[in-house]
């Protein structure tokens, strides 16, 4: 079985994470270009570098397909270990109908017809069918593909950047330039929409943890993947939006898919040749970090089941492997349950997502305090610093922030007009029924086979 090496890694952790500045969006059109980029250099001081280091420390510690869950299994024990698992498959469910409906959104930027009705929805269902297929050819071929669409997607964005230094550095993009783009104008948003999107765009550390049987030297490679992989992150982020704010477009104009007329008013100076190809370019890309987001993920995700089969809290069948590792069915079933959650509104999926995946990330957070006190004696190759100290501490900012999202949540309604943070606590309460219904299935199950055993004998 061919492993994933360090870039590979860091590309495959980036689309965990990221889709590069497509989805920032929103974000500048929300809260503006300075409390955009002040949000953006914050949540990750505060989110995206605590939880890095508590990844690193555990994956390099425990580096065992199914990740966070085998973390808070050892930790805390088979029941916490299943509500871990079961929380972050539940927020899986709404994070992945997020990337094919990104996708699809660049698609309808370059012809609307191409994505009109229907044709939506085939497209997001295409995305899930590639996705799988290439899933079944193994981590070694998602780590890959990751790195060529990373360089990809970030390729119209180098123009971009380009572009706005030499703009800015001569005059402002002119008045007459912005009027002609077709940026659909919005009144500024609120800082909470805003701050859930930096949220969600910082989300996701731990995903790579779940193939660590798969990555080369993950003792060594984890670490120094997480910490690549924020920097490179913060900086598409940053960059990219701090470029646009100096050349005067105005950042009411901001909403997704915008990128792509931001490329038409600055490639504009160039002329309309090189204009009409960069916002292809930025389409193309827009299209691509869907469907790079959505690969990665699966990747991530299908290993949990697989590992909960391996101890038989789930049907073994989840347990099936091909001569290249890769969980067929595990990789199967969650194709089509993702694929059963496509269509739901962007913000509600982002409220849902930040609720039940921020409290798997808790959990995490409470595993890394009690092994350190439990087995302090397990080999570790990365610690957090400042000792048992450090390890309560370094989930104090990150936890305080998810308190904040939900209570943010709590006024905004999902299904049945239910508010989306209790939706949310229905879905966290169903897994102790689940747990419990698991070990009932697991003791009939082992008193027929005694049954059984008996009656040959």
């Amino acid at each position: 079985m061919r492993r994933l090496r360090l870039l590979p890694l860091v590309a495959a952790t980036y689309f965990m994470v990221s889709g590069g500045p497509y989805g920032l969006e929103d974000i500048v059109g929300q809260a503006g270009y300075g409390r955009a980029l002040l949000l953006l250099l914050i949540v990750p001081v505060i989110w995206s570098l605590p939880t890095a280091l508590m990844v690193g420390e555990l994956a390099s510690a425990l580096p065992e397909d199914g990740g966070f869950y085998i973390w808070v299994s050892r930790a805390l024990g088979r029941f916490w270990g299943f509500q871990e698992a079961w929380l972050s498959l539940s927020a899986s469910i709404f994070d992945m109908a997020i990337y094919p409906a990104l996708a699809v959104a660049y698609l309808g930027q370059l012809e609307p017809a191409l994505t009109a009705g229907h044709r939506g929805v085939a497209w997001s269902l295409a995305i899930v069918v590639i996705c799988v297929a290439w899933n079944l050819r193994g981590a070694y071929s998602v780590g890959q593909g990751s790195l060529w669409m990373l360089a990809l997607l970030l390729t119209p964005f180098l123009g971009i950047v380009g572009l706005g230094i030499w703009r800015s550095g001569l005059f402002q993009v002119a008045g007459s330039s912005v009027q002609h783009a077709s940026m659909a104008r919005t009144a500024h948003g609120s800082m909470v929409t805003a701050l859930l999107f930096v949220v969600w765009n910082y989300m996701g550390w731990d995903n790579a943890s779940t193939i660590a049987a798969e990555v080369e030297d993950p003792q060594r490679n984890y670490i120094r993947s997480m910490l690549a992989a924020v920097m490179l992150v913060s900086g598409s982020y940053v960059l990219p939006i701090a470029v646009v704010a100096l050349t005067g477009i105005p950042s009411s104009m901001f909403v997704t898919g915008s990128w792509v007329e931001a490329a038409q008013v600055l490639g504009a100076h160039v002329g309309p040749r090189f204009a009409e190809w960069l916002a292809i370019a930025v389409v193309a890309g827009g299209a691509l970090t869907g469907i790079a987001m959505f690969n990665a993920l699966m990747l991530s995700y299908a290993r949990v089941p697989a590992a909960m089969a391996s101890d038989g809290l789930l049907p073994k069948a989840l347990e099936r492997r091909m001569a290249n590792g890769v969980p067929w069915v595990a990789v199967l079933v969650c194709g089509v349950a993702w694929a059963l959650a496509l269509g739901f509104n962007l913000k509600r999926l982002l409220e849902l997502d930040i609720l039940l995946y921020g409290s798997s990330l808790i959990l995490e957070f409470i595993a890394l305090a009690v092994l350190r006190w439990r087995e302090p004696a397990l080999i570790r190759p990365f610690r957090v610093p400042l000792g048992r100290f450090g390890a309560v501490t370094i989930g104090i900012a990150p936890t305080a922030l998810i308190f904040f999202t939900m209570f943010a949540a709590s006024a905004d309604r999902f299904p049945a007009r239910l508010p989306t943070i209790l939706f949310g606590a229905l879905l966290a309460a169903a897994g102790p029924l689940f747990y419990l219904c698991t070990l009932r299935r697991n003791r009939t199950a082992n008193h027929t086979t005694s049954r059984c055993a008996g009656t040959r004998e």
